[in-house]
C-alpha cells in the first residue's frame, strides 16, 4: 500500500463514497467510485449504477463539461479499470482515448479477464499509474466481489435473531408452527430487509421453512429482492407456503427431478455430505456473489462447521426466553454494533 499525501486520500474517499451508492444494484459487478481532478479541483465524478450500464470512470468522464481539460487531470478509480469487452467497452481505452494523463487505482481487479492488463494497458498507453491508494478500503468495499473471483463462491453472511440469554427460538410443536418468533423489533426488521435488497441471494432449510413459512421478500425497503434460495431433500413441504408462491426467483436443491414453473427452479443435487458444497458452486456458476443465511440453527451450524462463511449479522433482543434453541457458537470478531432501539445488531468477521 502506497501513503498519501491529504489531498490524494480526500479524493480517494470520495470516489469510495461514490461507489457505496451501487450497493445492491451492480451485482455480480463490483462496486467502483471515480473521481476526476484538475488543479485540486474535482471536476467530474461517477459511479457504476447498474449492473450492465456504463462504469463508473464512463459516467465520471460525461460528467466533465469541458473535456479538453481531461488532458491535464488525474483519475482516481477504486478499482483497476477494465480492460476487455464486456457488457461495455473497456474503461482503459476510454481514458486513453481521453489523453488523461495520471490514474490512482485503489486496488487490482481480482476478476481473470483485467487481474492486472488494465494497469499494463494504461501504462503502455502512455498513462503514469500509481496503484494499491488506501487499497485495504478498496479491498473492504468490493469484500463480495473479491470473495467471489478468489474463493469461487458467494460471500457468505450468516444471520440471526437471539435472546438476551442467548436463544434463537423456543422448543416448538407443530401448534407453533407457522408463524416467527419475534425477538427483536420493527426497527431490526426494516434493518434486515435493507440487507437482503443489498445482497444476491437468501437461504433458508427445511426446518425454518415449515416452523416459520417465511417470505424472504422486501416488504419493508425498496430494492431488488434477493434470489430466494430452499433445500428440501424430498420436497416434502406444502406447496402453499410463502417460499412457493412465484412472486420473486426461487431455487430449490432437492434430491428430486422437478420440471421449473415461473419464478420456481429445481436443482438436483446430491444429499451425500458435501450439500453445501454443491449449493455454493453451483451459485458461483449462476454469478450470485452473495448470499445470507438464514436457517436455523442446523444450517447456520452447518456453514460454521465447514468454515464457510465471512460475515455475521446478529440482532440480539431484550427478550429472555430461559430455554429454547440455543444460538450458534462461532469464532469471529466484532467489527460493527448498532444500536437499533431496544435491541442490538452486532457485525463480526470471521478470524
Amino acid at each position: 500500500m502506497r501513503r498519501l499525501f491529504d489531498v490524494d486520500e480526500k479524493f480517494m474517499l470520495r470516489a469510495i463514497e461514490l461507489a457505496r451508492s451501487g450497493m445492491g444494484n451492480v451485482s455480480p459487478n463490483p462496486m467502483v467510485g471515480c473521481v476526476i481532478v484538475y488543479n485540486g479541483v474535482i471536476i467530474g465524478e461517477g459511479y457504476h449504477r447498474e449492473y450492465g450500464k456504463p462504469h463508473a470512470e464512463v459516467n465520471a468522464v460525461n460528467s466533465v463539461k469541458d473535456k479538453e481539460l481531461l488532458k491535464d487531470s488525474t483519475l482516481y478509480v477504486t478499482l483497476e479499470p477494465c480492460s476487455h469487452h464486456g457488457k461495455t467497452p473497456p474503461c482503459s481505452d476510454l481514458i486513453l482515448h481521453h489523453l488523461i494523463p495520471n490514474v490512482v487505482v485503489g486496488t487490482i481487479d481480482p476478476f481473470a479477464k483485467v487481474a492486472g492488463r488494465g494497469i499494463e494497458k494504461l501504462r503502455n498507453g502512455g498513462c503514469k499509474v500509481l496503484q494499491g491508494y488506501l487499497e485495504d478500503k478498496c479491498i473492504e468495499l468490493n469484500r463480495r466481489f473479491f470473495t467471489f473471483h478468489q474463493k469461487k463462491r458467494p460471500y457468505i453472511i450468516l444471520k440471526w435473531a437471539q435472546t438476551a440469554d442467548g436463544f434463537i427460538d423456543i422448543d416448538r410443536t407443530q401448534e407453533n408452527y407457522g408463524k416467527p418468533t419475534w425477538i427483536t423489533n420493527d426497527l431490526s426488521r426494516i434493518s434486515v430487509h435493507k440487507m437482503r435488497a443489498d445482497e444476491s441471494a437468501i437461504i433458508v432449510g427445511t426446518n425454518t421453512a415449515k416452523k416459520d413459512n417465511p417470505s424472504l421478500t422486501l416488504r419493508e425497503w425498496r430494492g431488488k429482492p434477493p434470489l430466494r434460495i430452499l433445500i428440501d431433500k424430498d420436497l416434502k413441504l406444502s406447496a402453499d407456503l410463502a417460499l412457493f408462491d412465484q412472486s420473486v426467483p426461487t431455487l430449490v436443491y432437492t434430491s428430486k427431478e422437478v420440471s421449473p414453473k415461473n419464478n420456481l427452479e429445481f436443482q438436483r443435487i446430491l444429499f451425500n455430505g458435501n450439500e453445501l458444497e454443491q449449493i455454493l458452486n453451483d451459485l458461483h456458476e449462476r454469478g450470485v456473489i452473495s448470499l445470507i443465511v438464514e436457517g436455523g440453527q442446523i444450517l447456520i451450524n452447518s456453514f460454521i462447521n465447514r468454515d464457510l462463511w465471512d460475515e455475521a449479522r446478529v440482532f440480539i433482543g431484550k427478550t429472555n426466553f430461559h430455554r429454547g434453541v440455543k444460538a450458534p457458537v462461532f469464532n469471529a470478531l466484532i467489527v460493527k454494533s448498532e444500536e437499533l432501539d431496544d435491541s442490538w445488531m452486532l457485525v463480526s468477521y470471521k478470524v
